[in-house]
């Protein structure tokens, strides 16, 4: 489906809405560069190399950065350095009304993070778990993979055309185009000729939902 931009800053209409959950509705930022500055340092990682790696999962991060013979341990090390520093993890702007404004049953959140960590960072940040939540550990391939988003979909019982992804991250979108779902973009970590997203806003806080039926999505047409 094609996106609607009008000069009331309507986008489209939608039958589900689903979410990536760092940078897109908690901040953890911090606390990401912290665990991952100390990861690379046991085991030996430039830490200039992790930003490419935004948005994917702990394992692949570890495959692709660490010795064969040592990746399992290094993603079992990036996880347990997450969960246990949620300091300064928060609700992102605009998060919390967005939640509050979805059905429970048309909002999911699709994450790169597994379930240990997602549940460590919701509760640090205040916010309340949607029926449907599809973690790393629940598919064979992370982001850049549709994988995901597709289970999230199959789960809210809709096609990918009418669910609305919302990423902040490159591999995000490009999972998301990768399954055919239309994207939103959330400006915390790229810009977007990076992102790439069909729309782009600077945060949550730039989105109004309308919910008549289907899920009418605006965004802010001034700063």
């Amino acid at each position: 489906m094609g996106w609607k931009h009008d000069a009331g800053g309507v986008i489209g209409e939608f039958d589900a809405v689903i979410l990536d959950h760092d940078g897109t509705i908690v901040e953890s930022h911090a606390a990401t560069v912290r665990s991952y500055r100390r990861w690379a340092e046991e085991f030996d990682v430039d830490a200039t190399t992790l930003t490419r790696y935004l948005g994917m999962p702990s394992a692949t991060i570890a495959k692709a950065l660490v010795a064969a013979d040592r990746w399992r341990e290094a993603a079992q090390r990036i996880e347990d350095l997450e969960v246990t520093d949620t300091e300064g993890v928060v609700a992102m702007p605009g998060a919390a009304a967005a939640l509050g404004a979805l059905p429970r049953d048309a909002v999911a959140i699709a994450t790169s993070c597994t379930s240990r960590l997602l549940l460590a960072r919701m509760r640090a940040a205040g916010l309340p778990l949607p029926q449907v939540v599809i973690t790393r550990d629940q598919v064979a391939h992370g982001k850049p993979a549709p994988d995901t988003f597709l289970l999230a979909a199959k789960q809210l019982g809709v096609e990918p055309s009418r669910a609305l992804v919302v990423e902040d991250a490159p591999a995000g979108v490009a999972g998301a185009r990768a399954g055919g779902f239309p994207s939103l973009g959330i400006l915390s970590n790229a810009d977007a000729d990076t992102l790439g997203a069909d729309v782009h806003v600077p945060d949550l806080s730039h989105v109004r939902w309308e919910v008549e039926g289907r899920i009418r999505v605006l965004v802010a047409t001034e700063p």
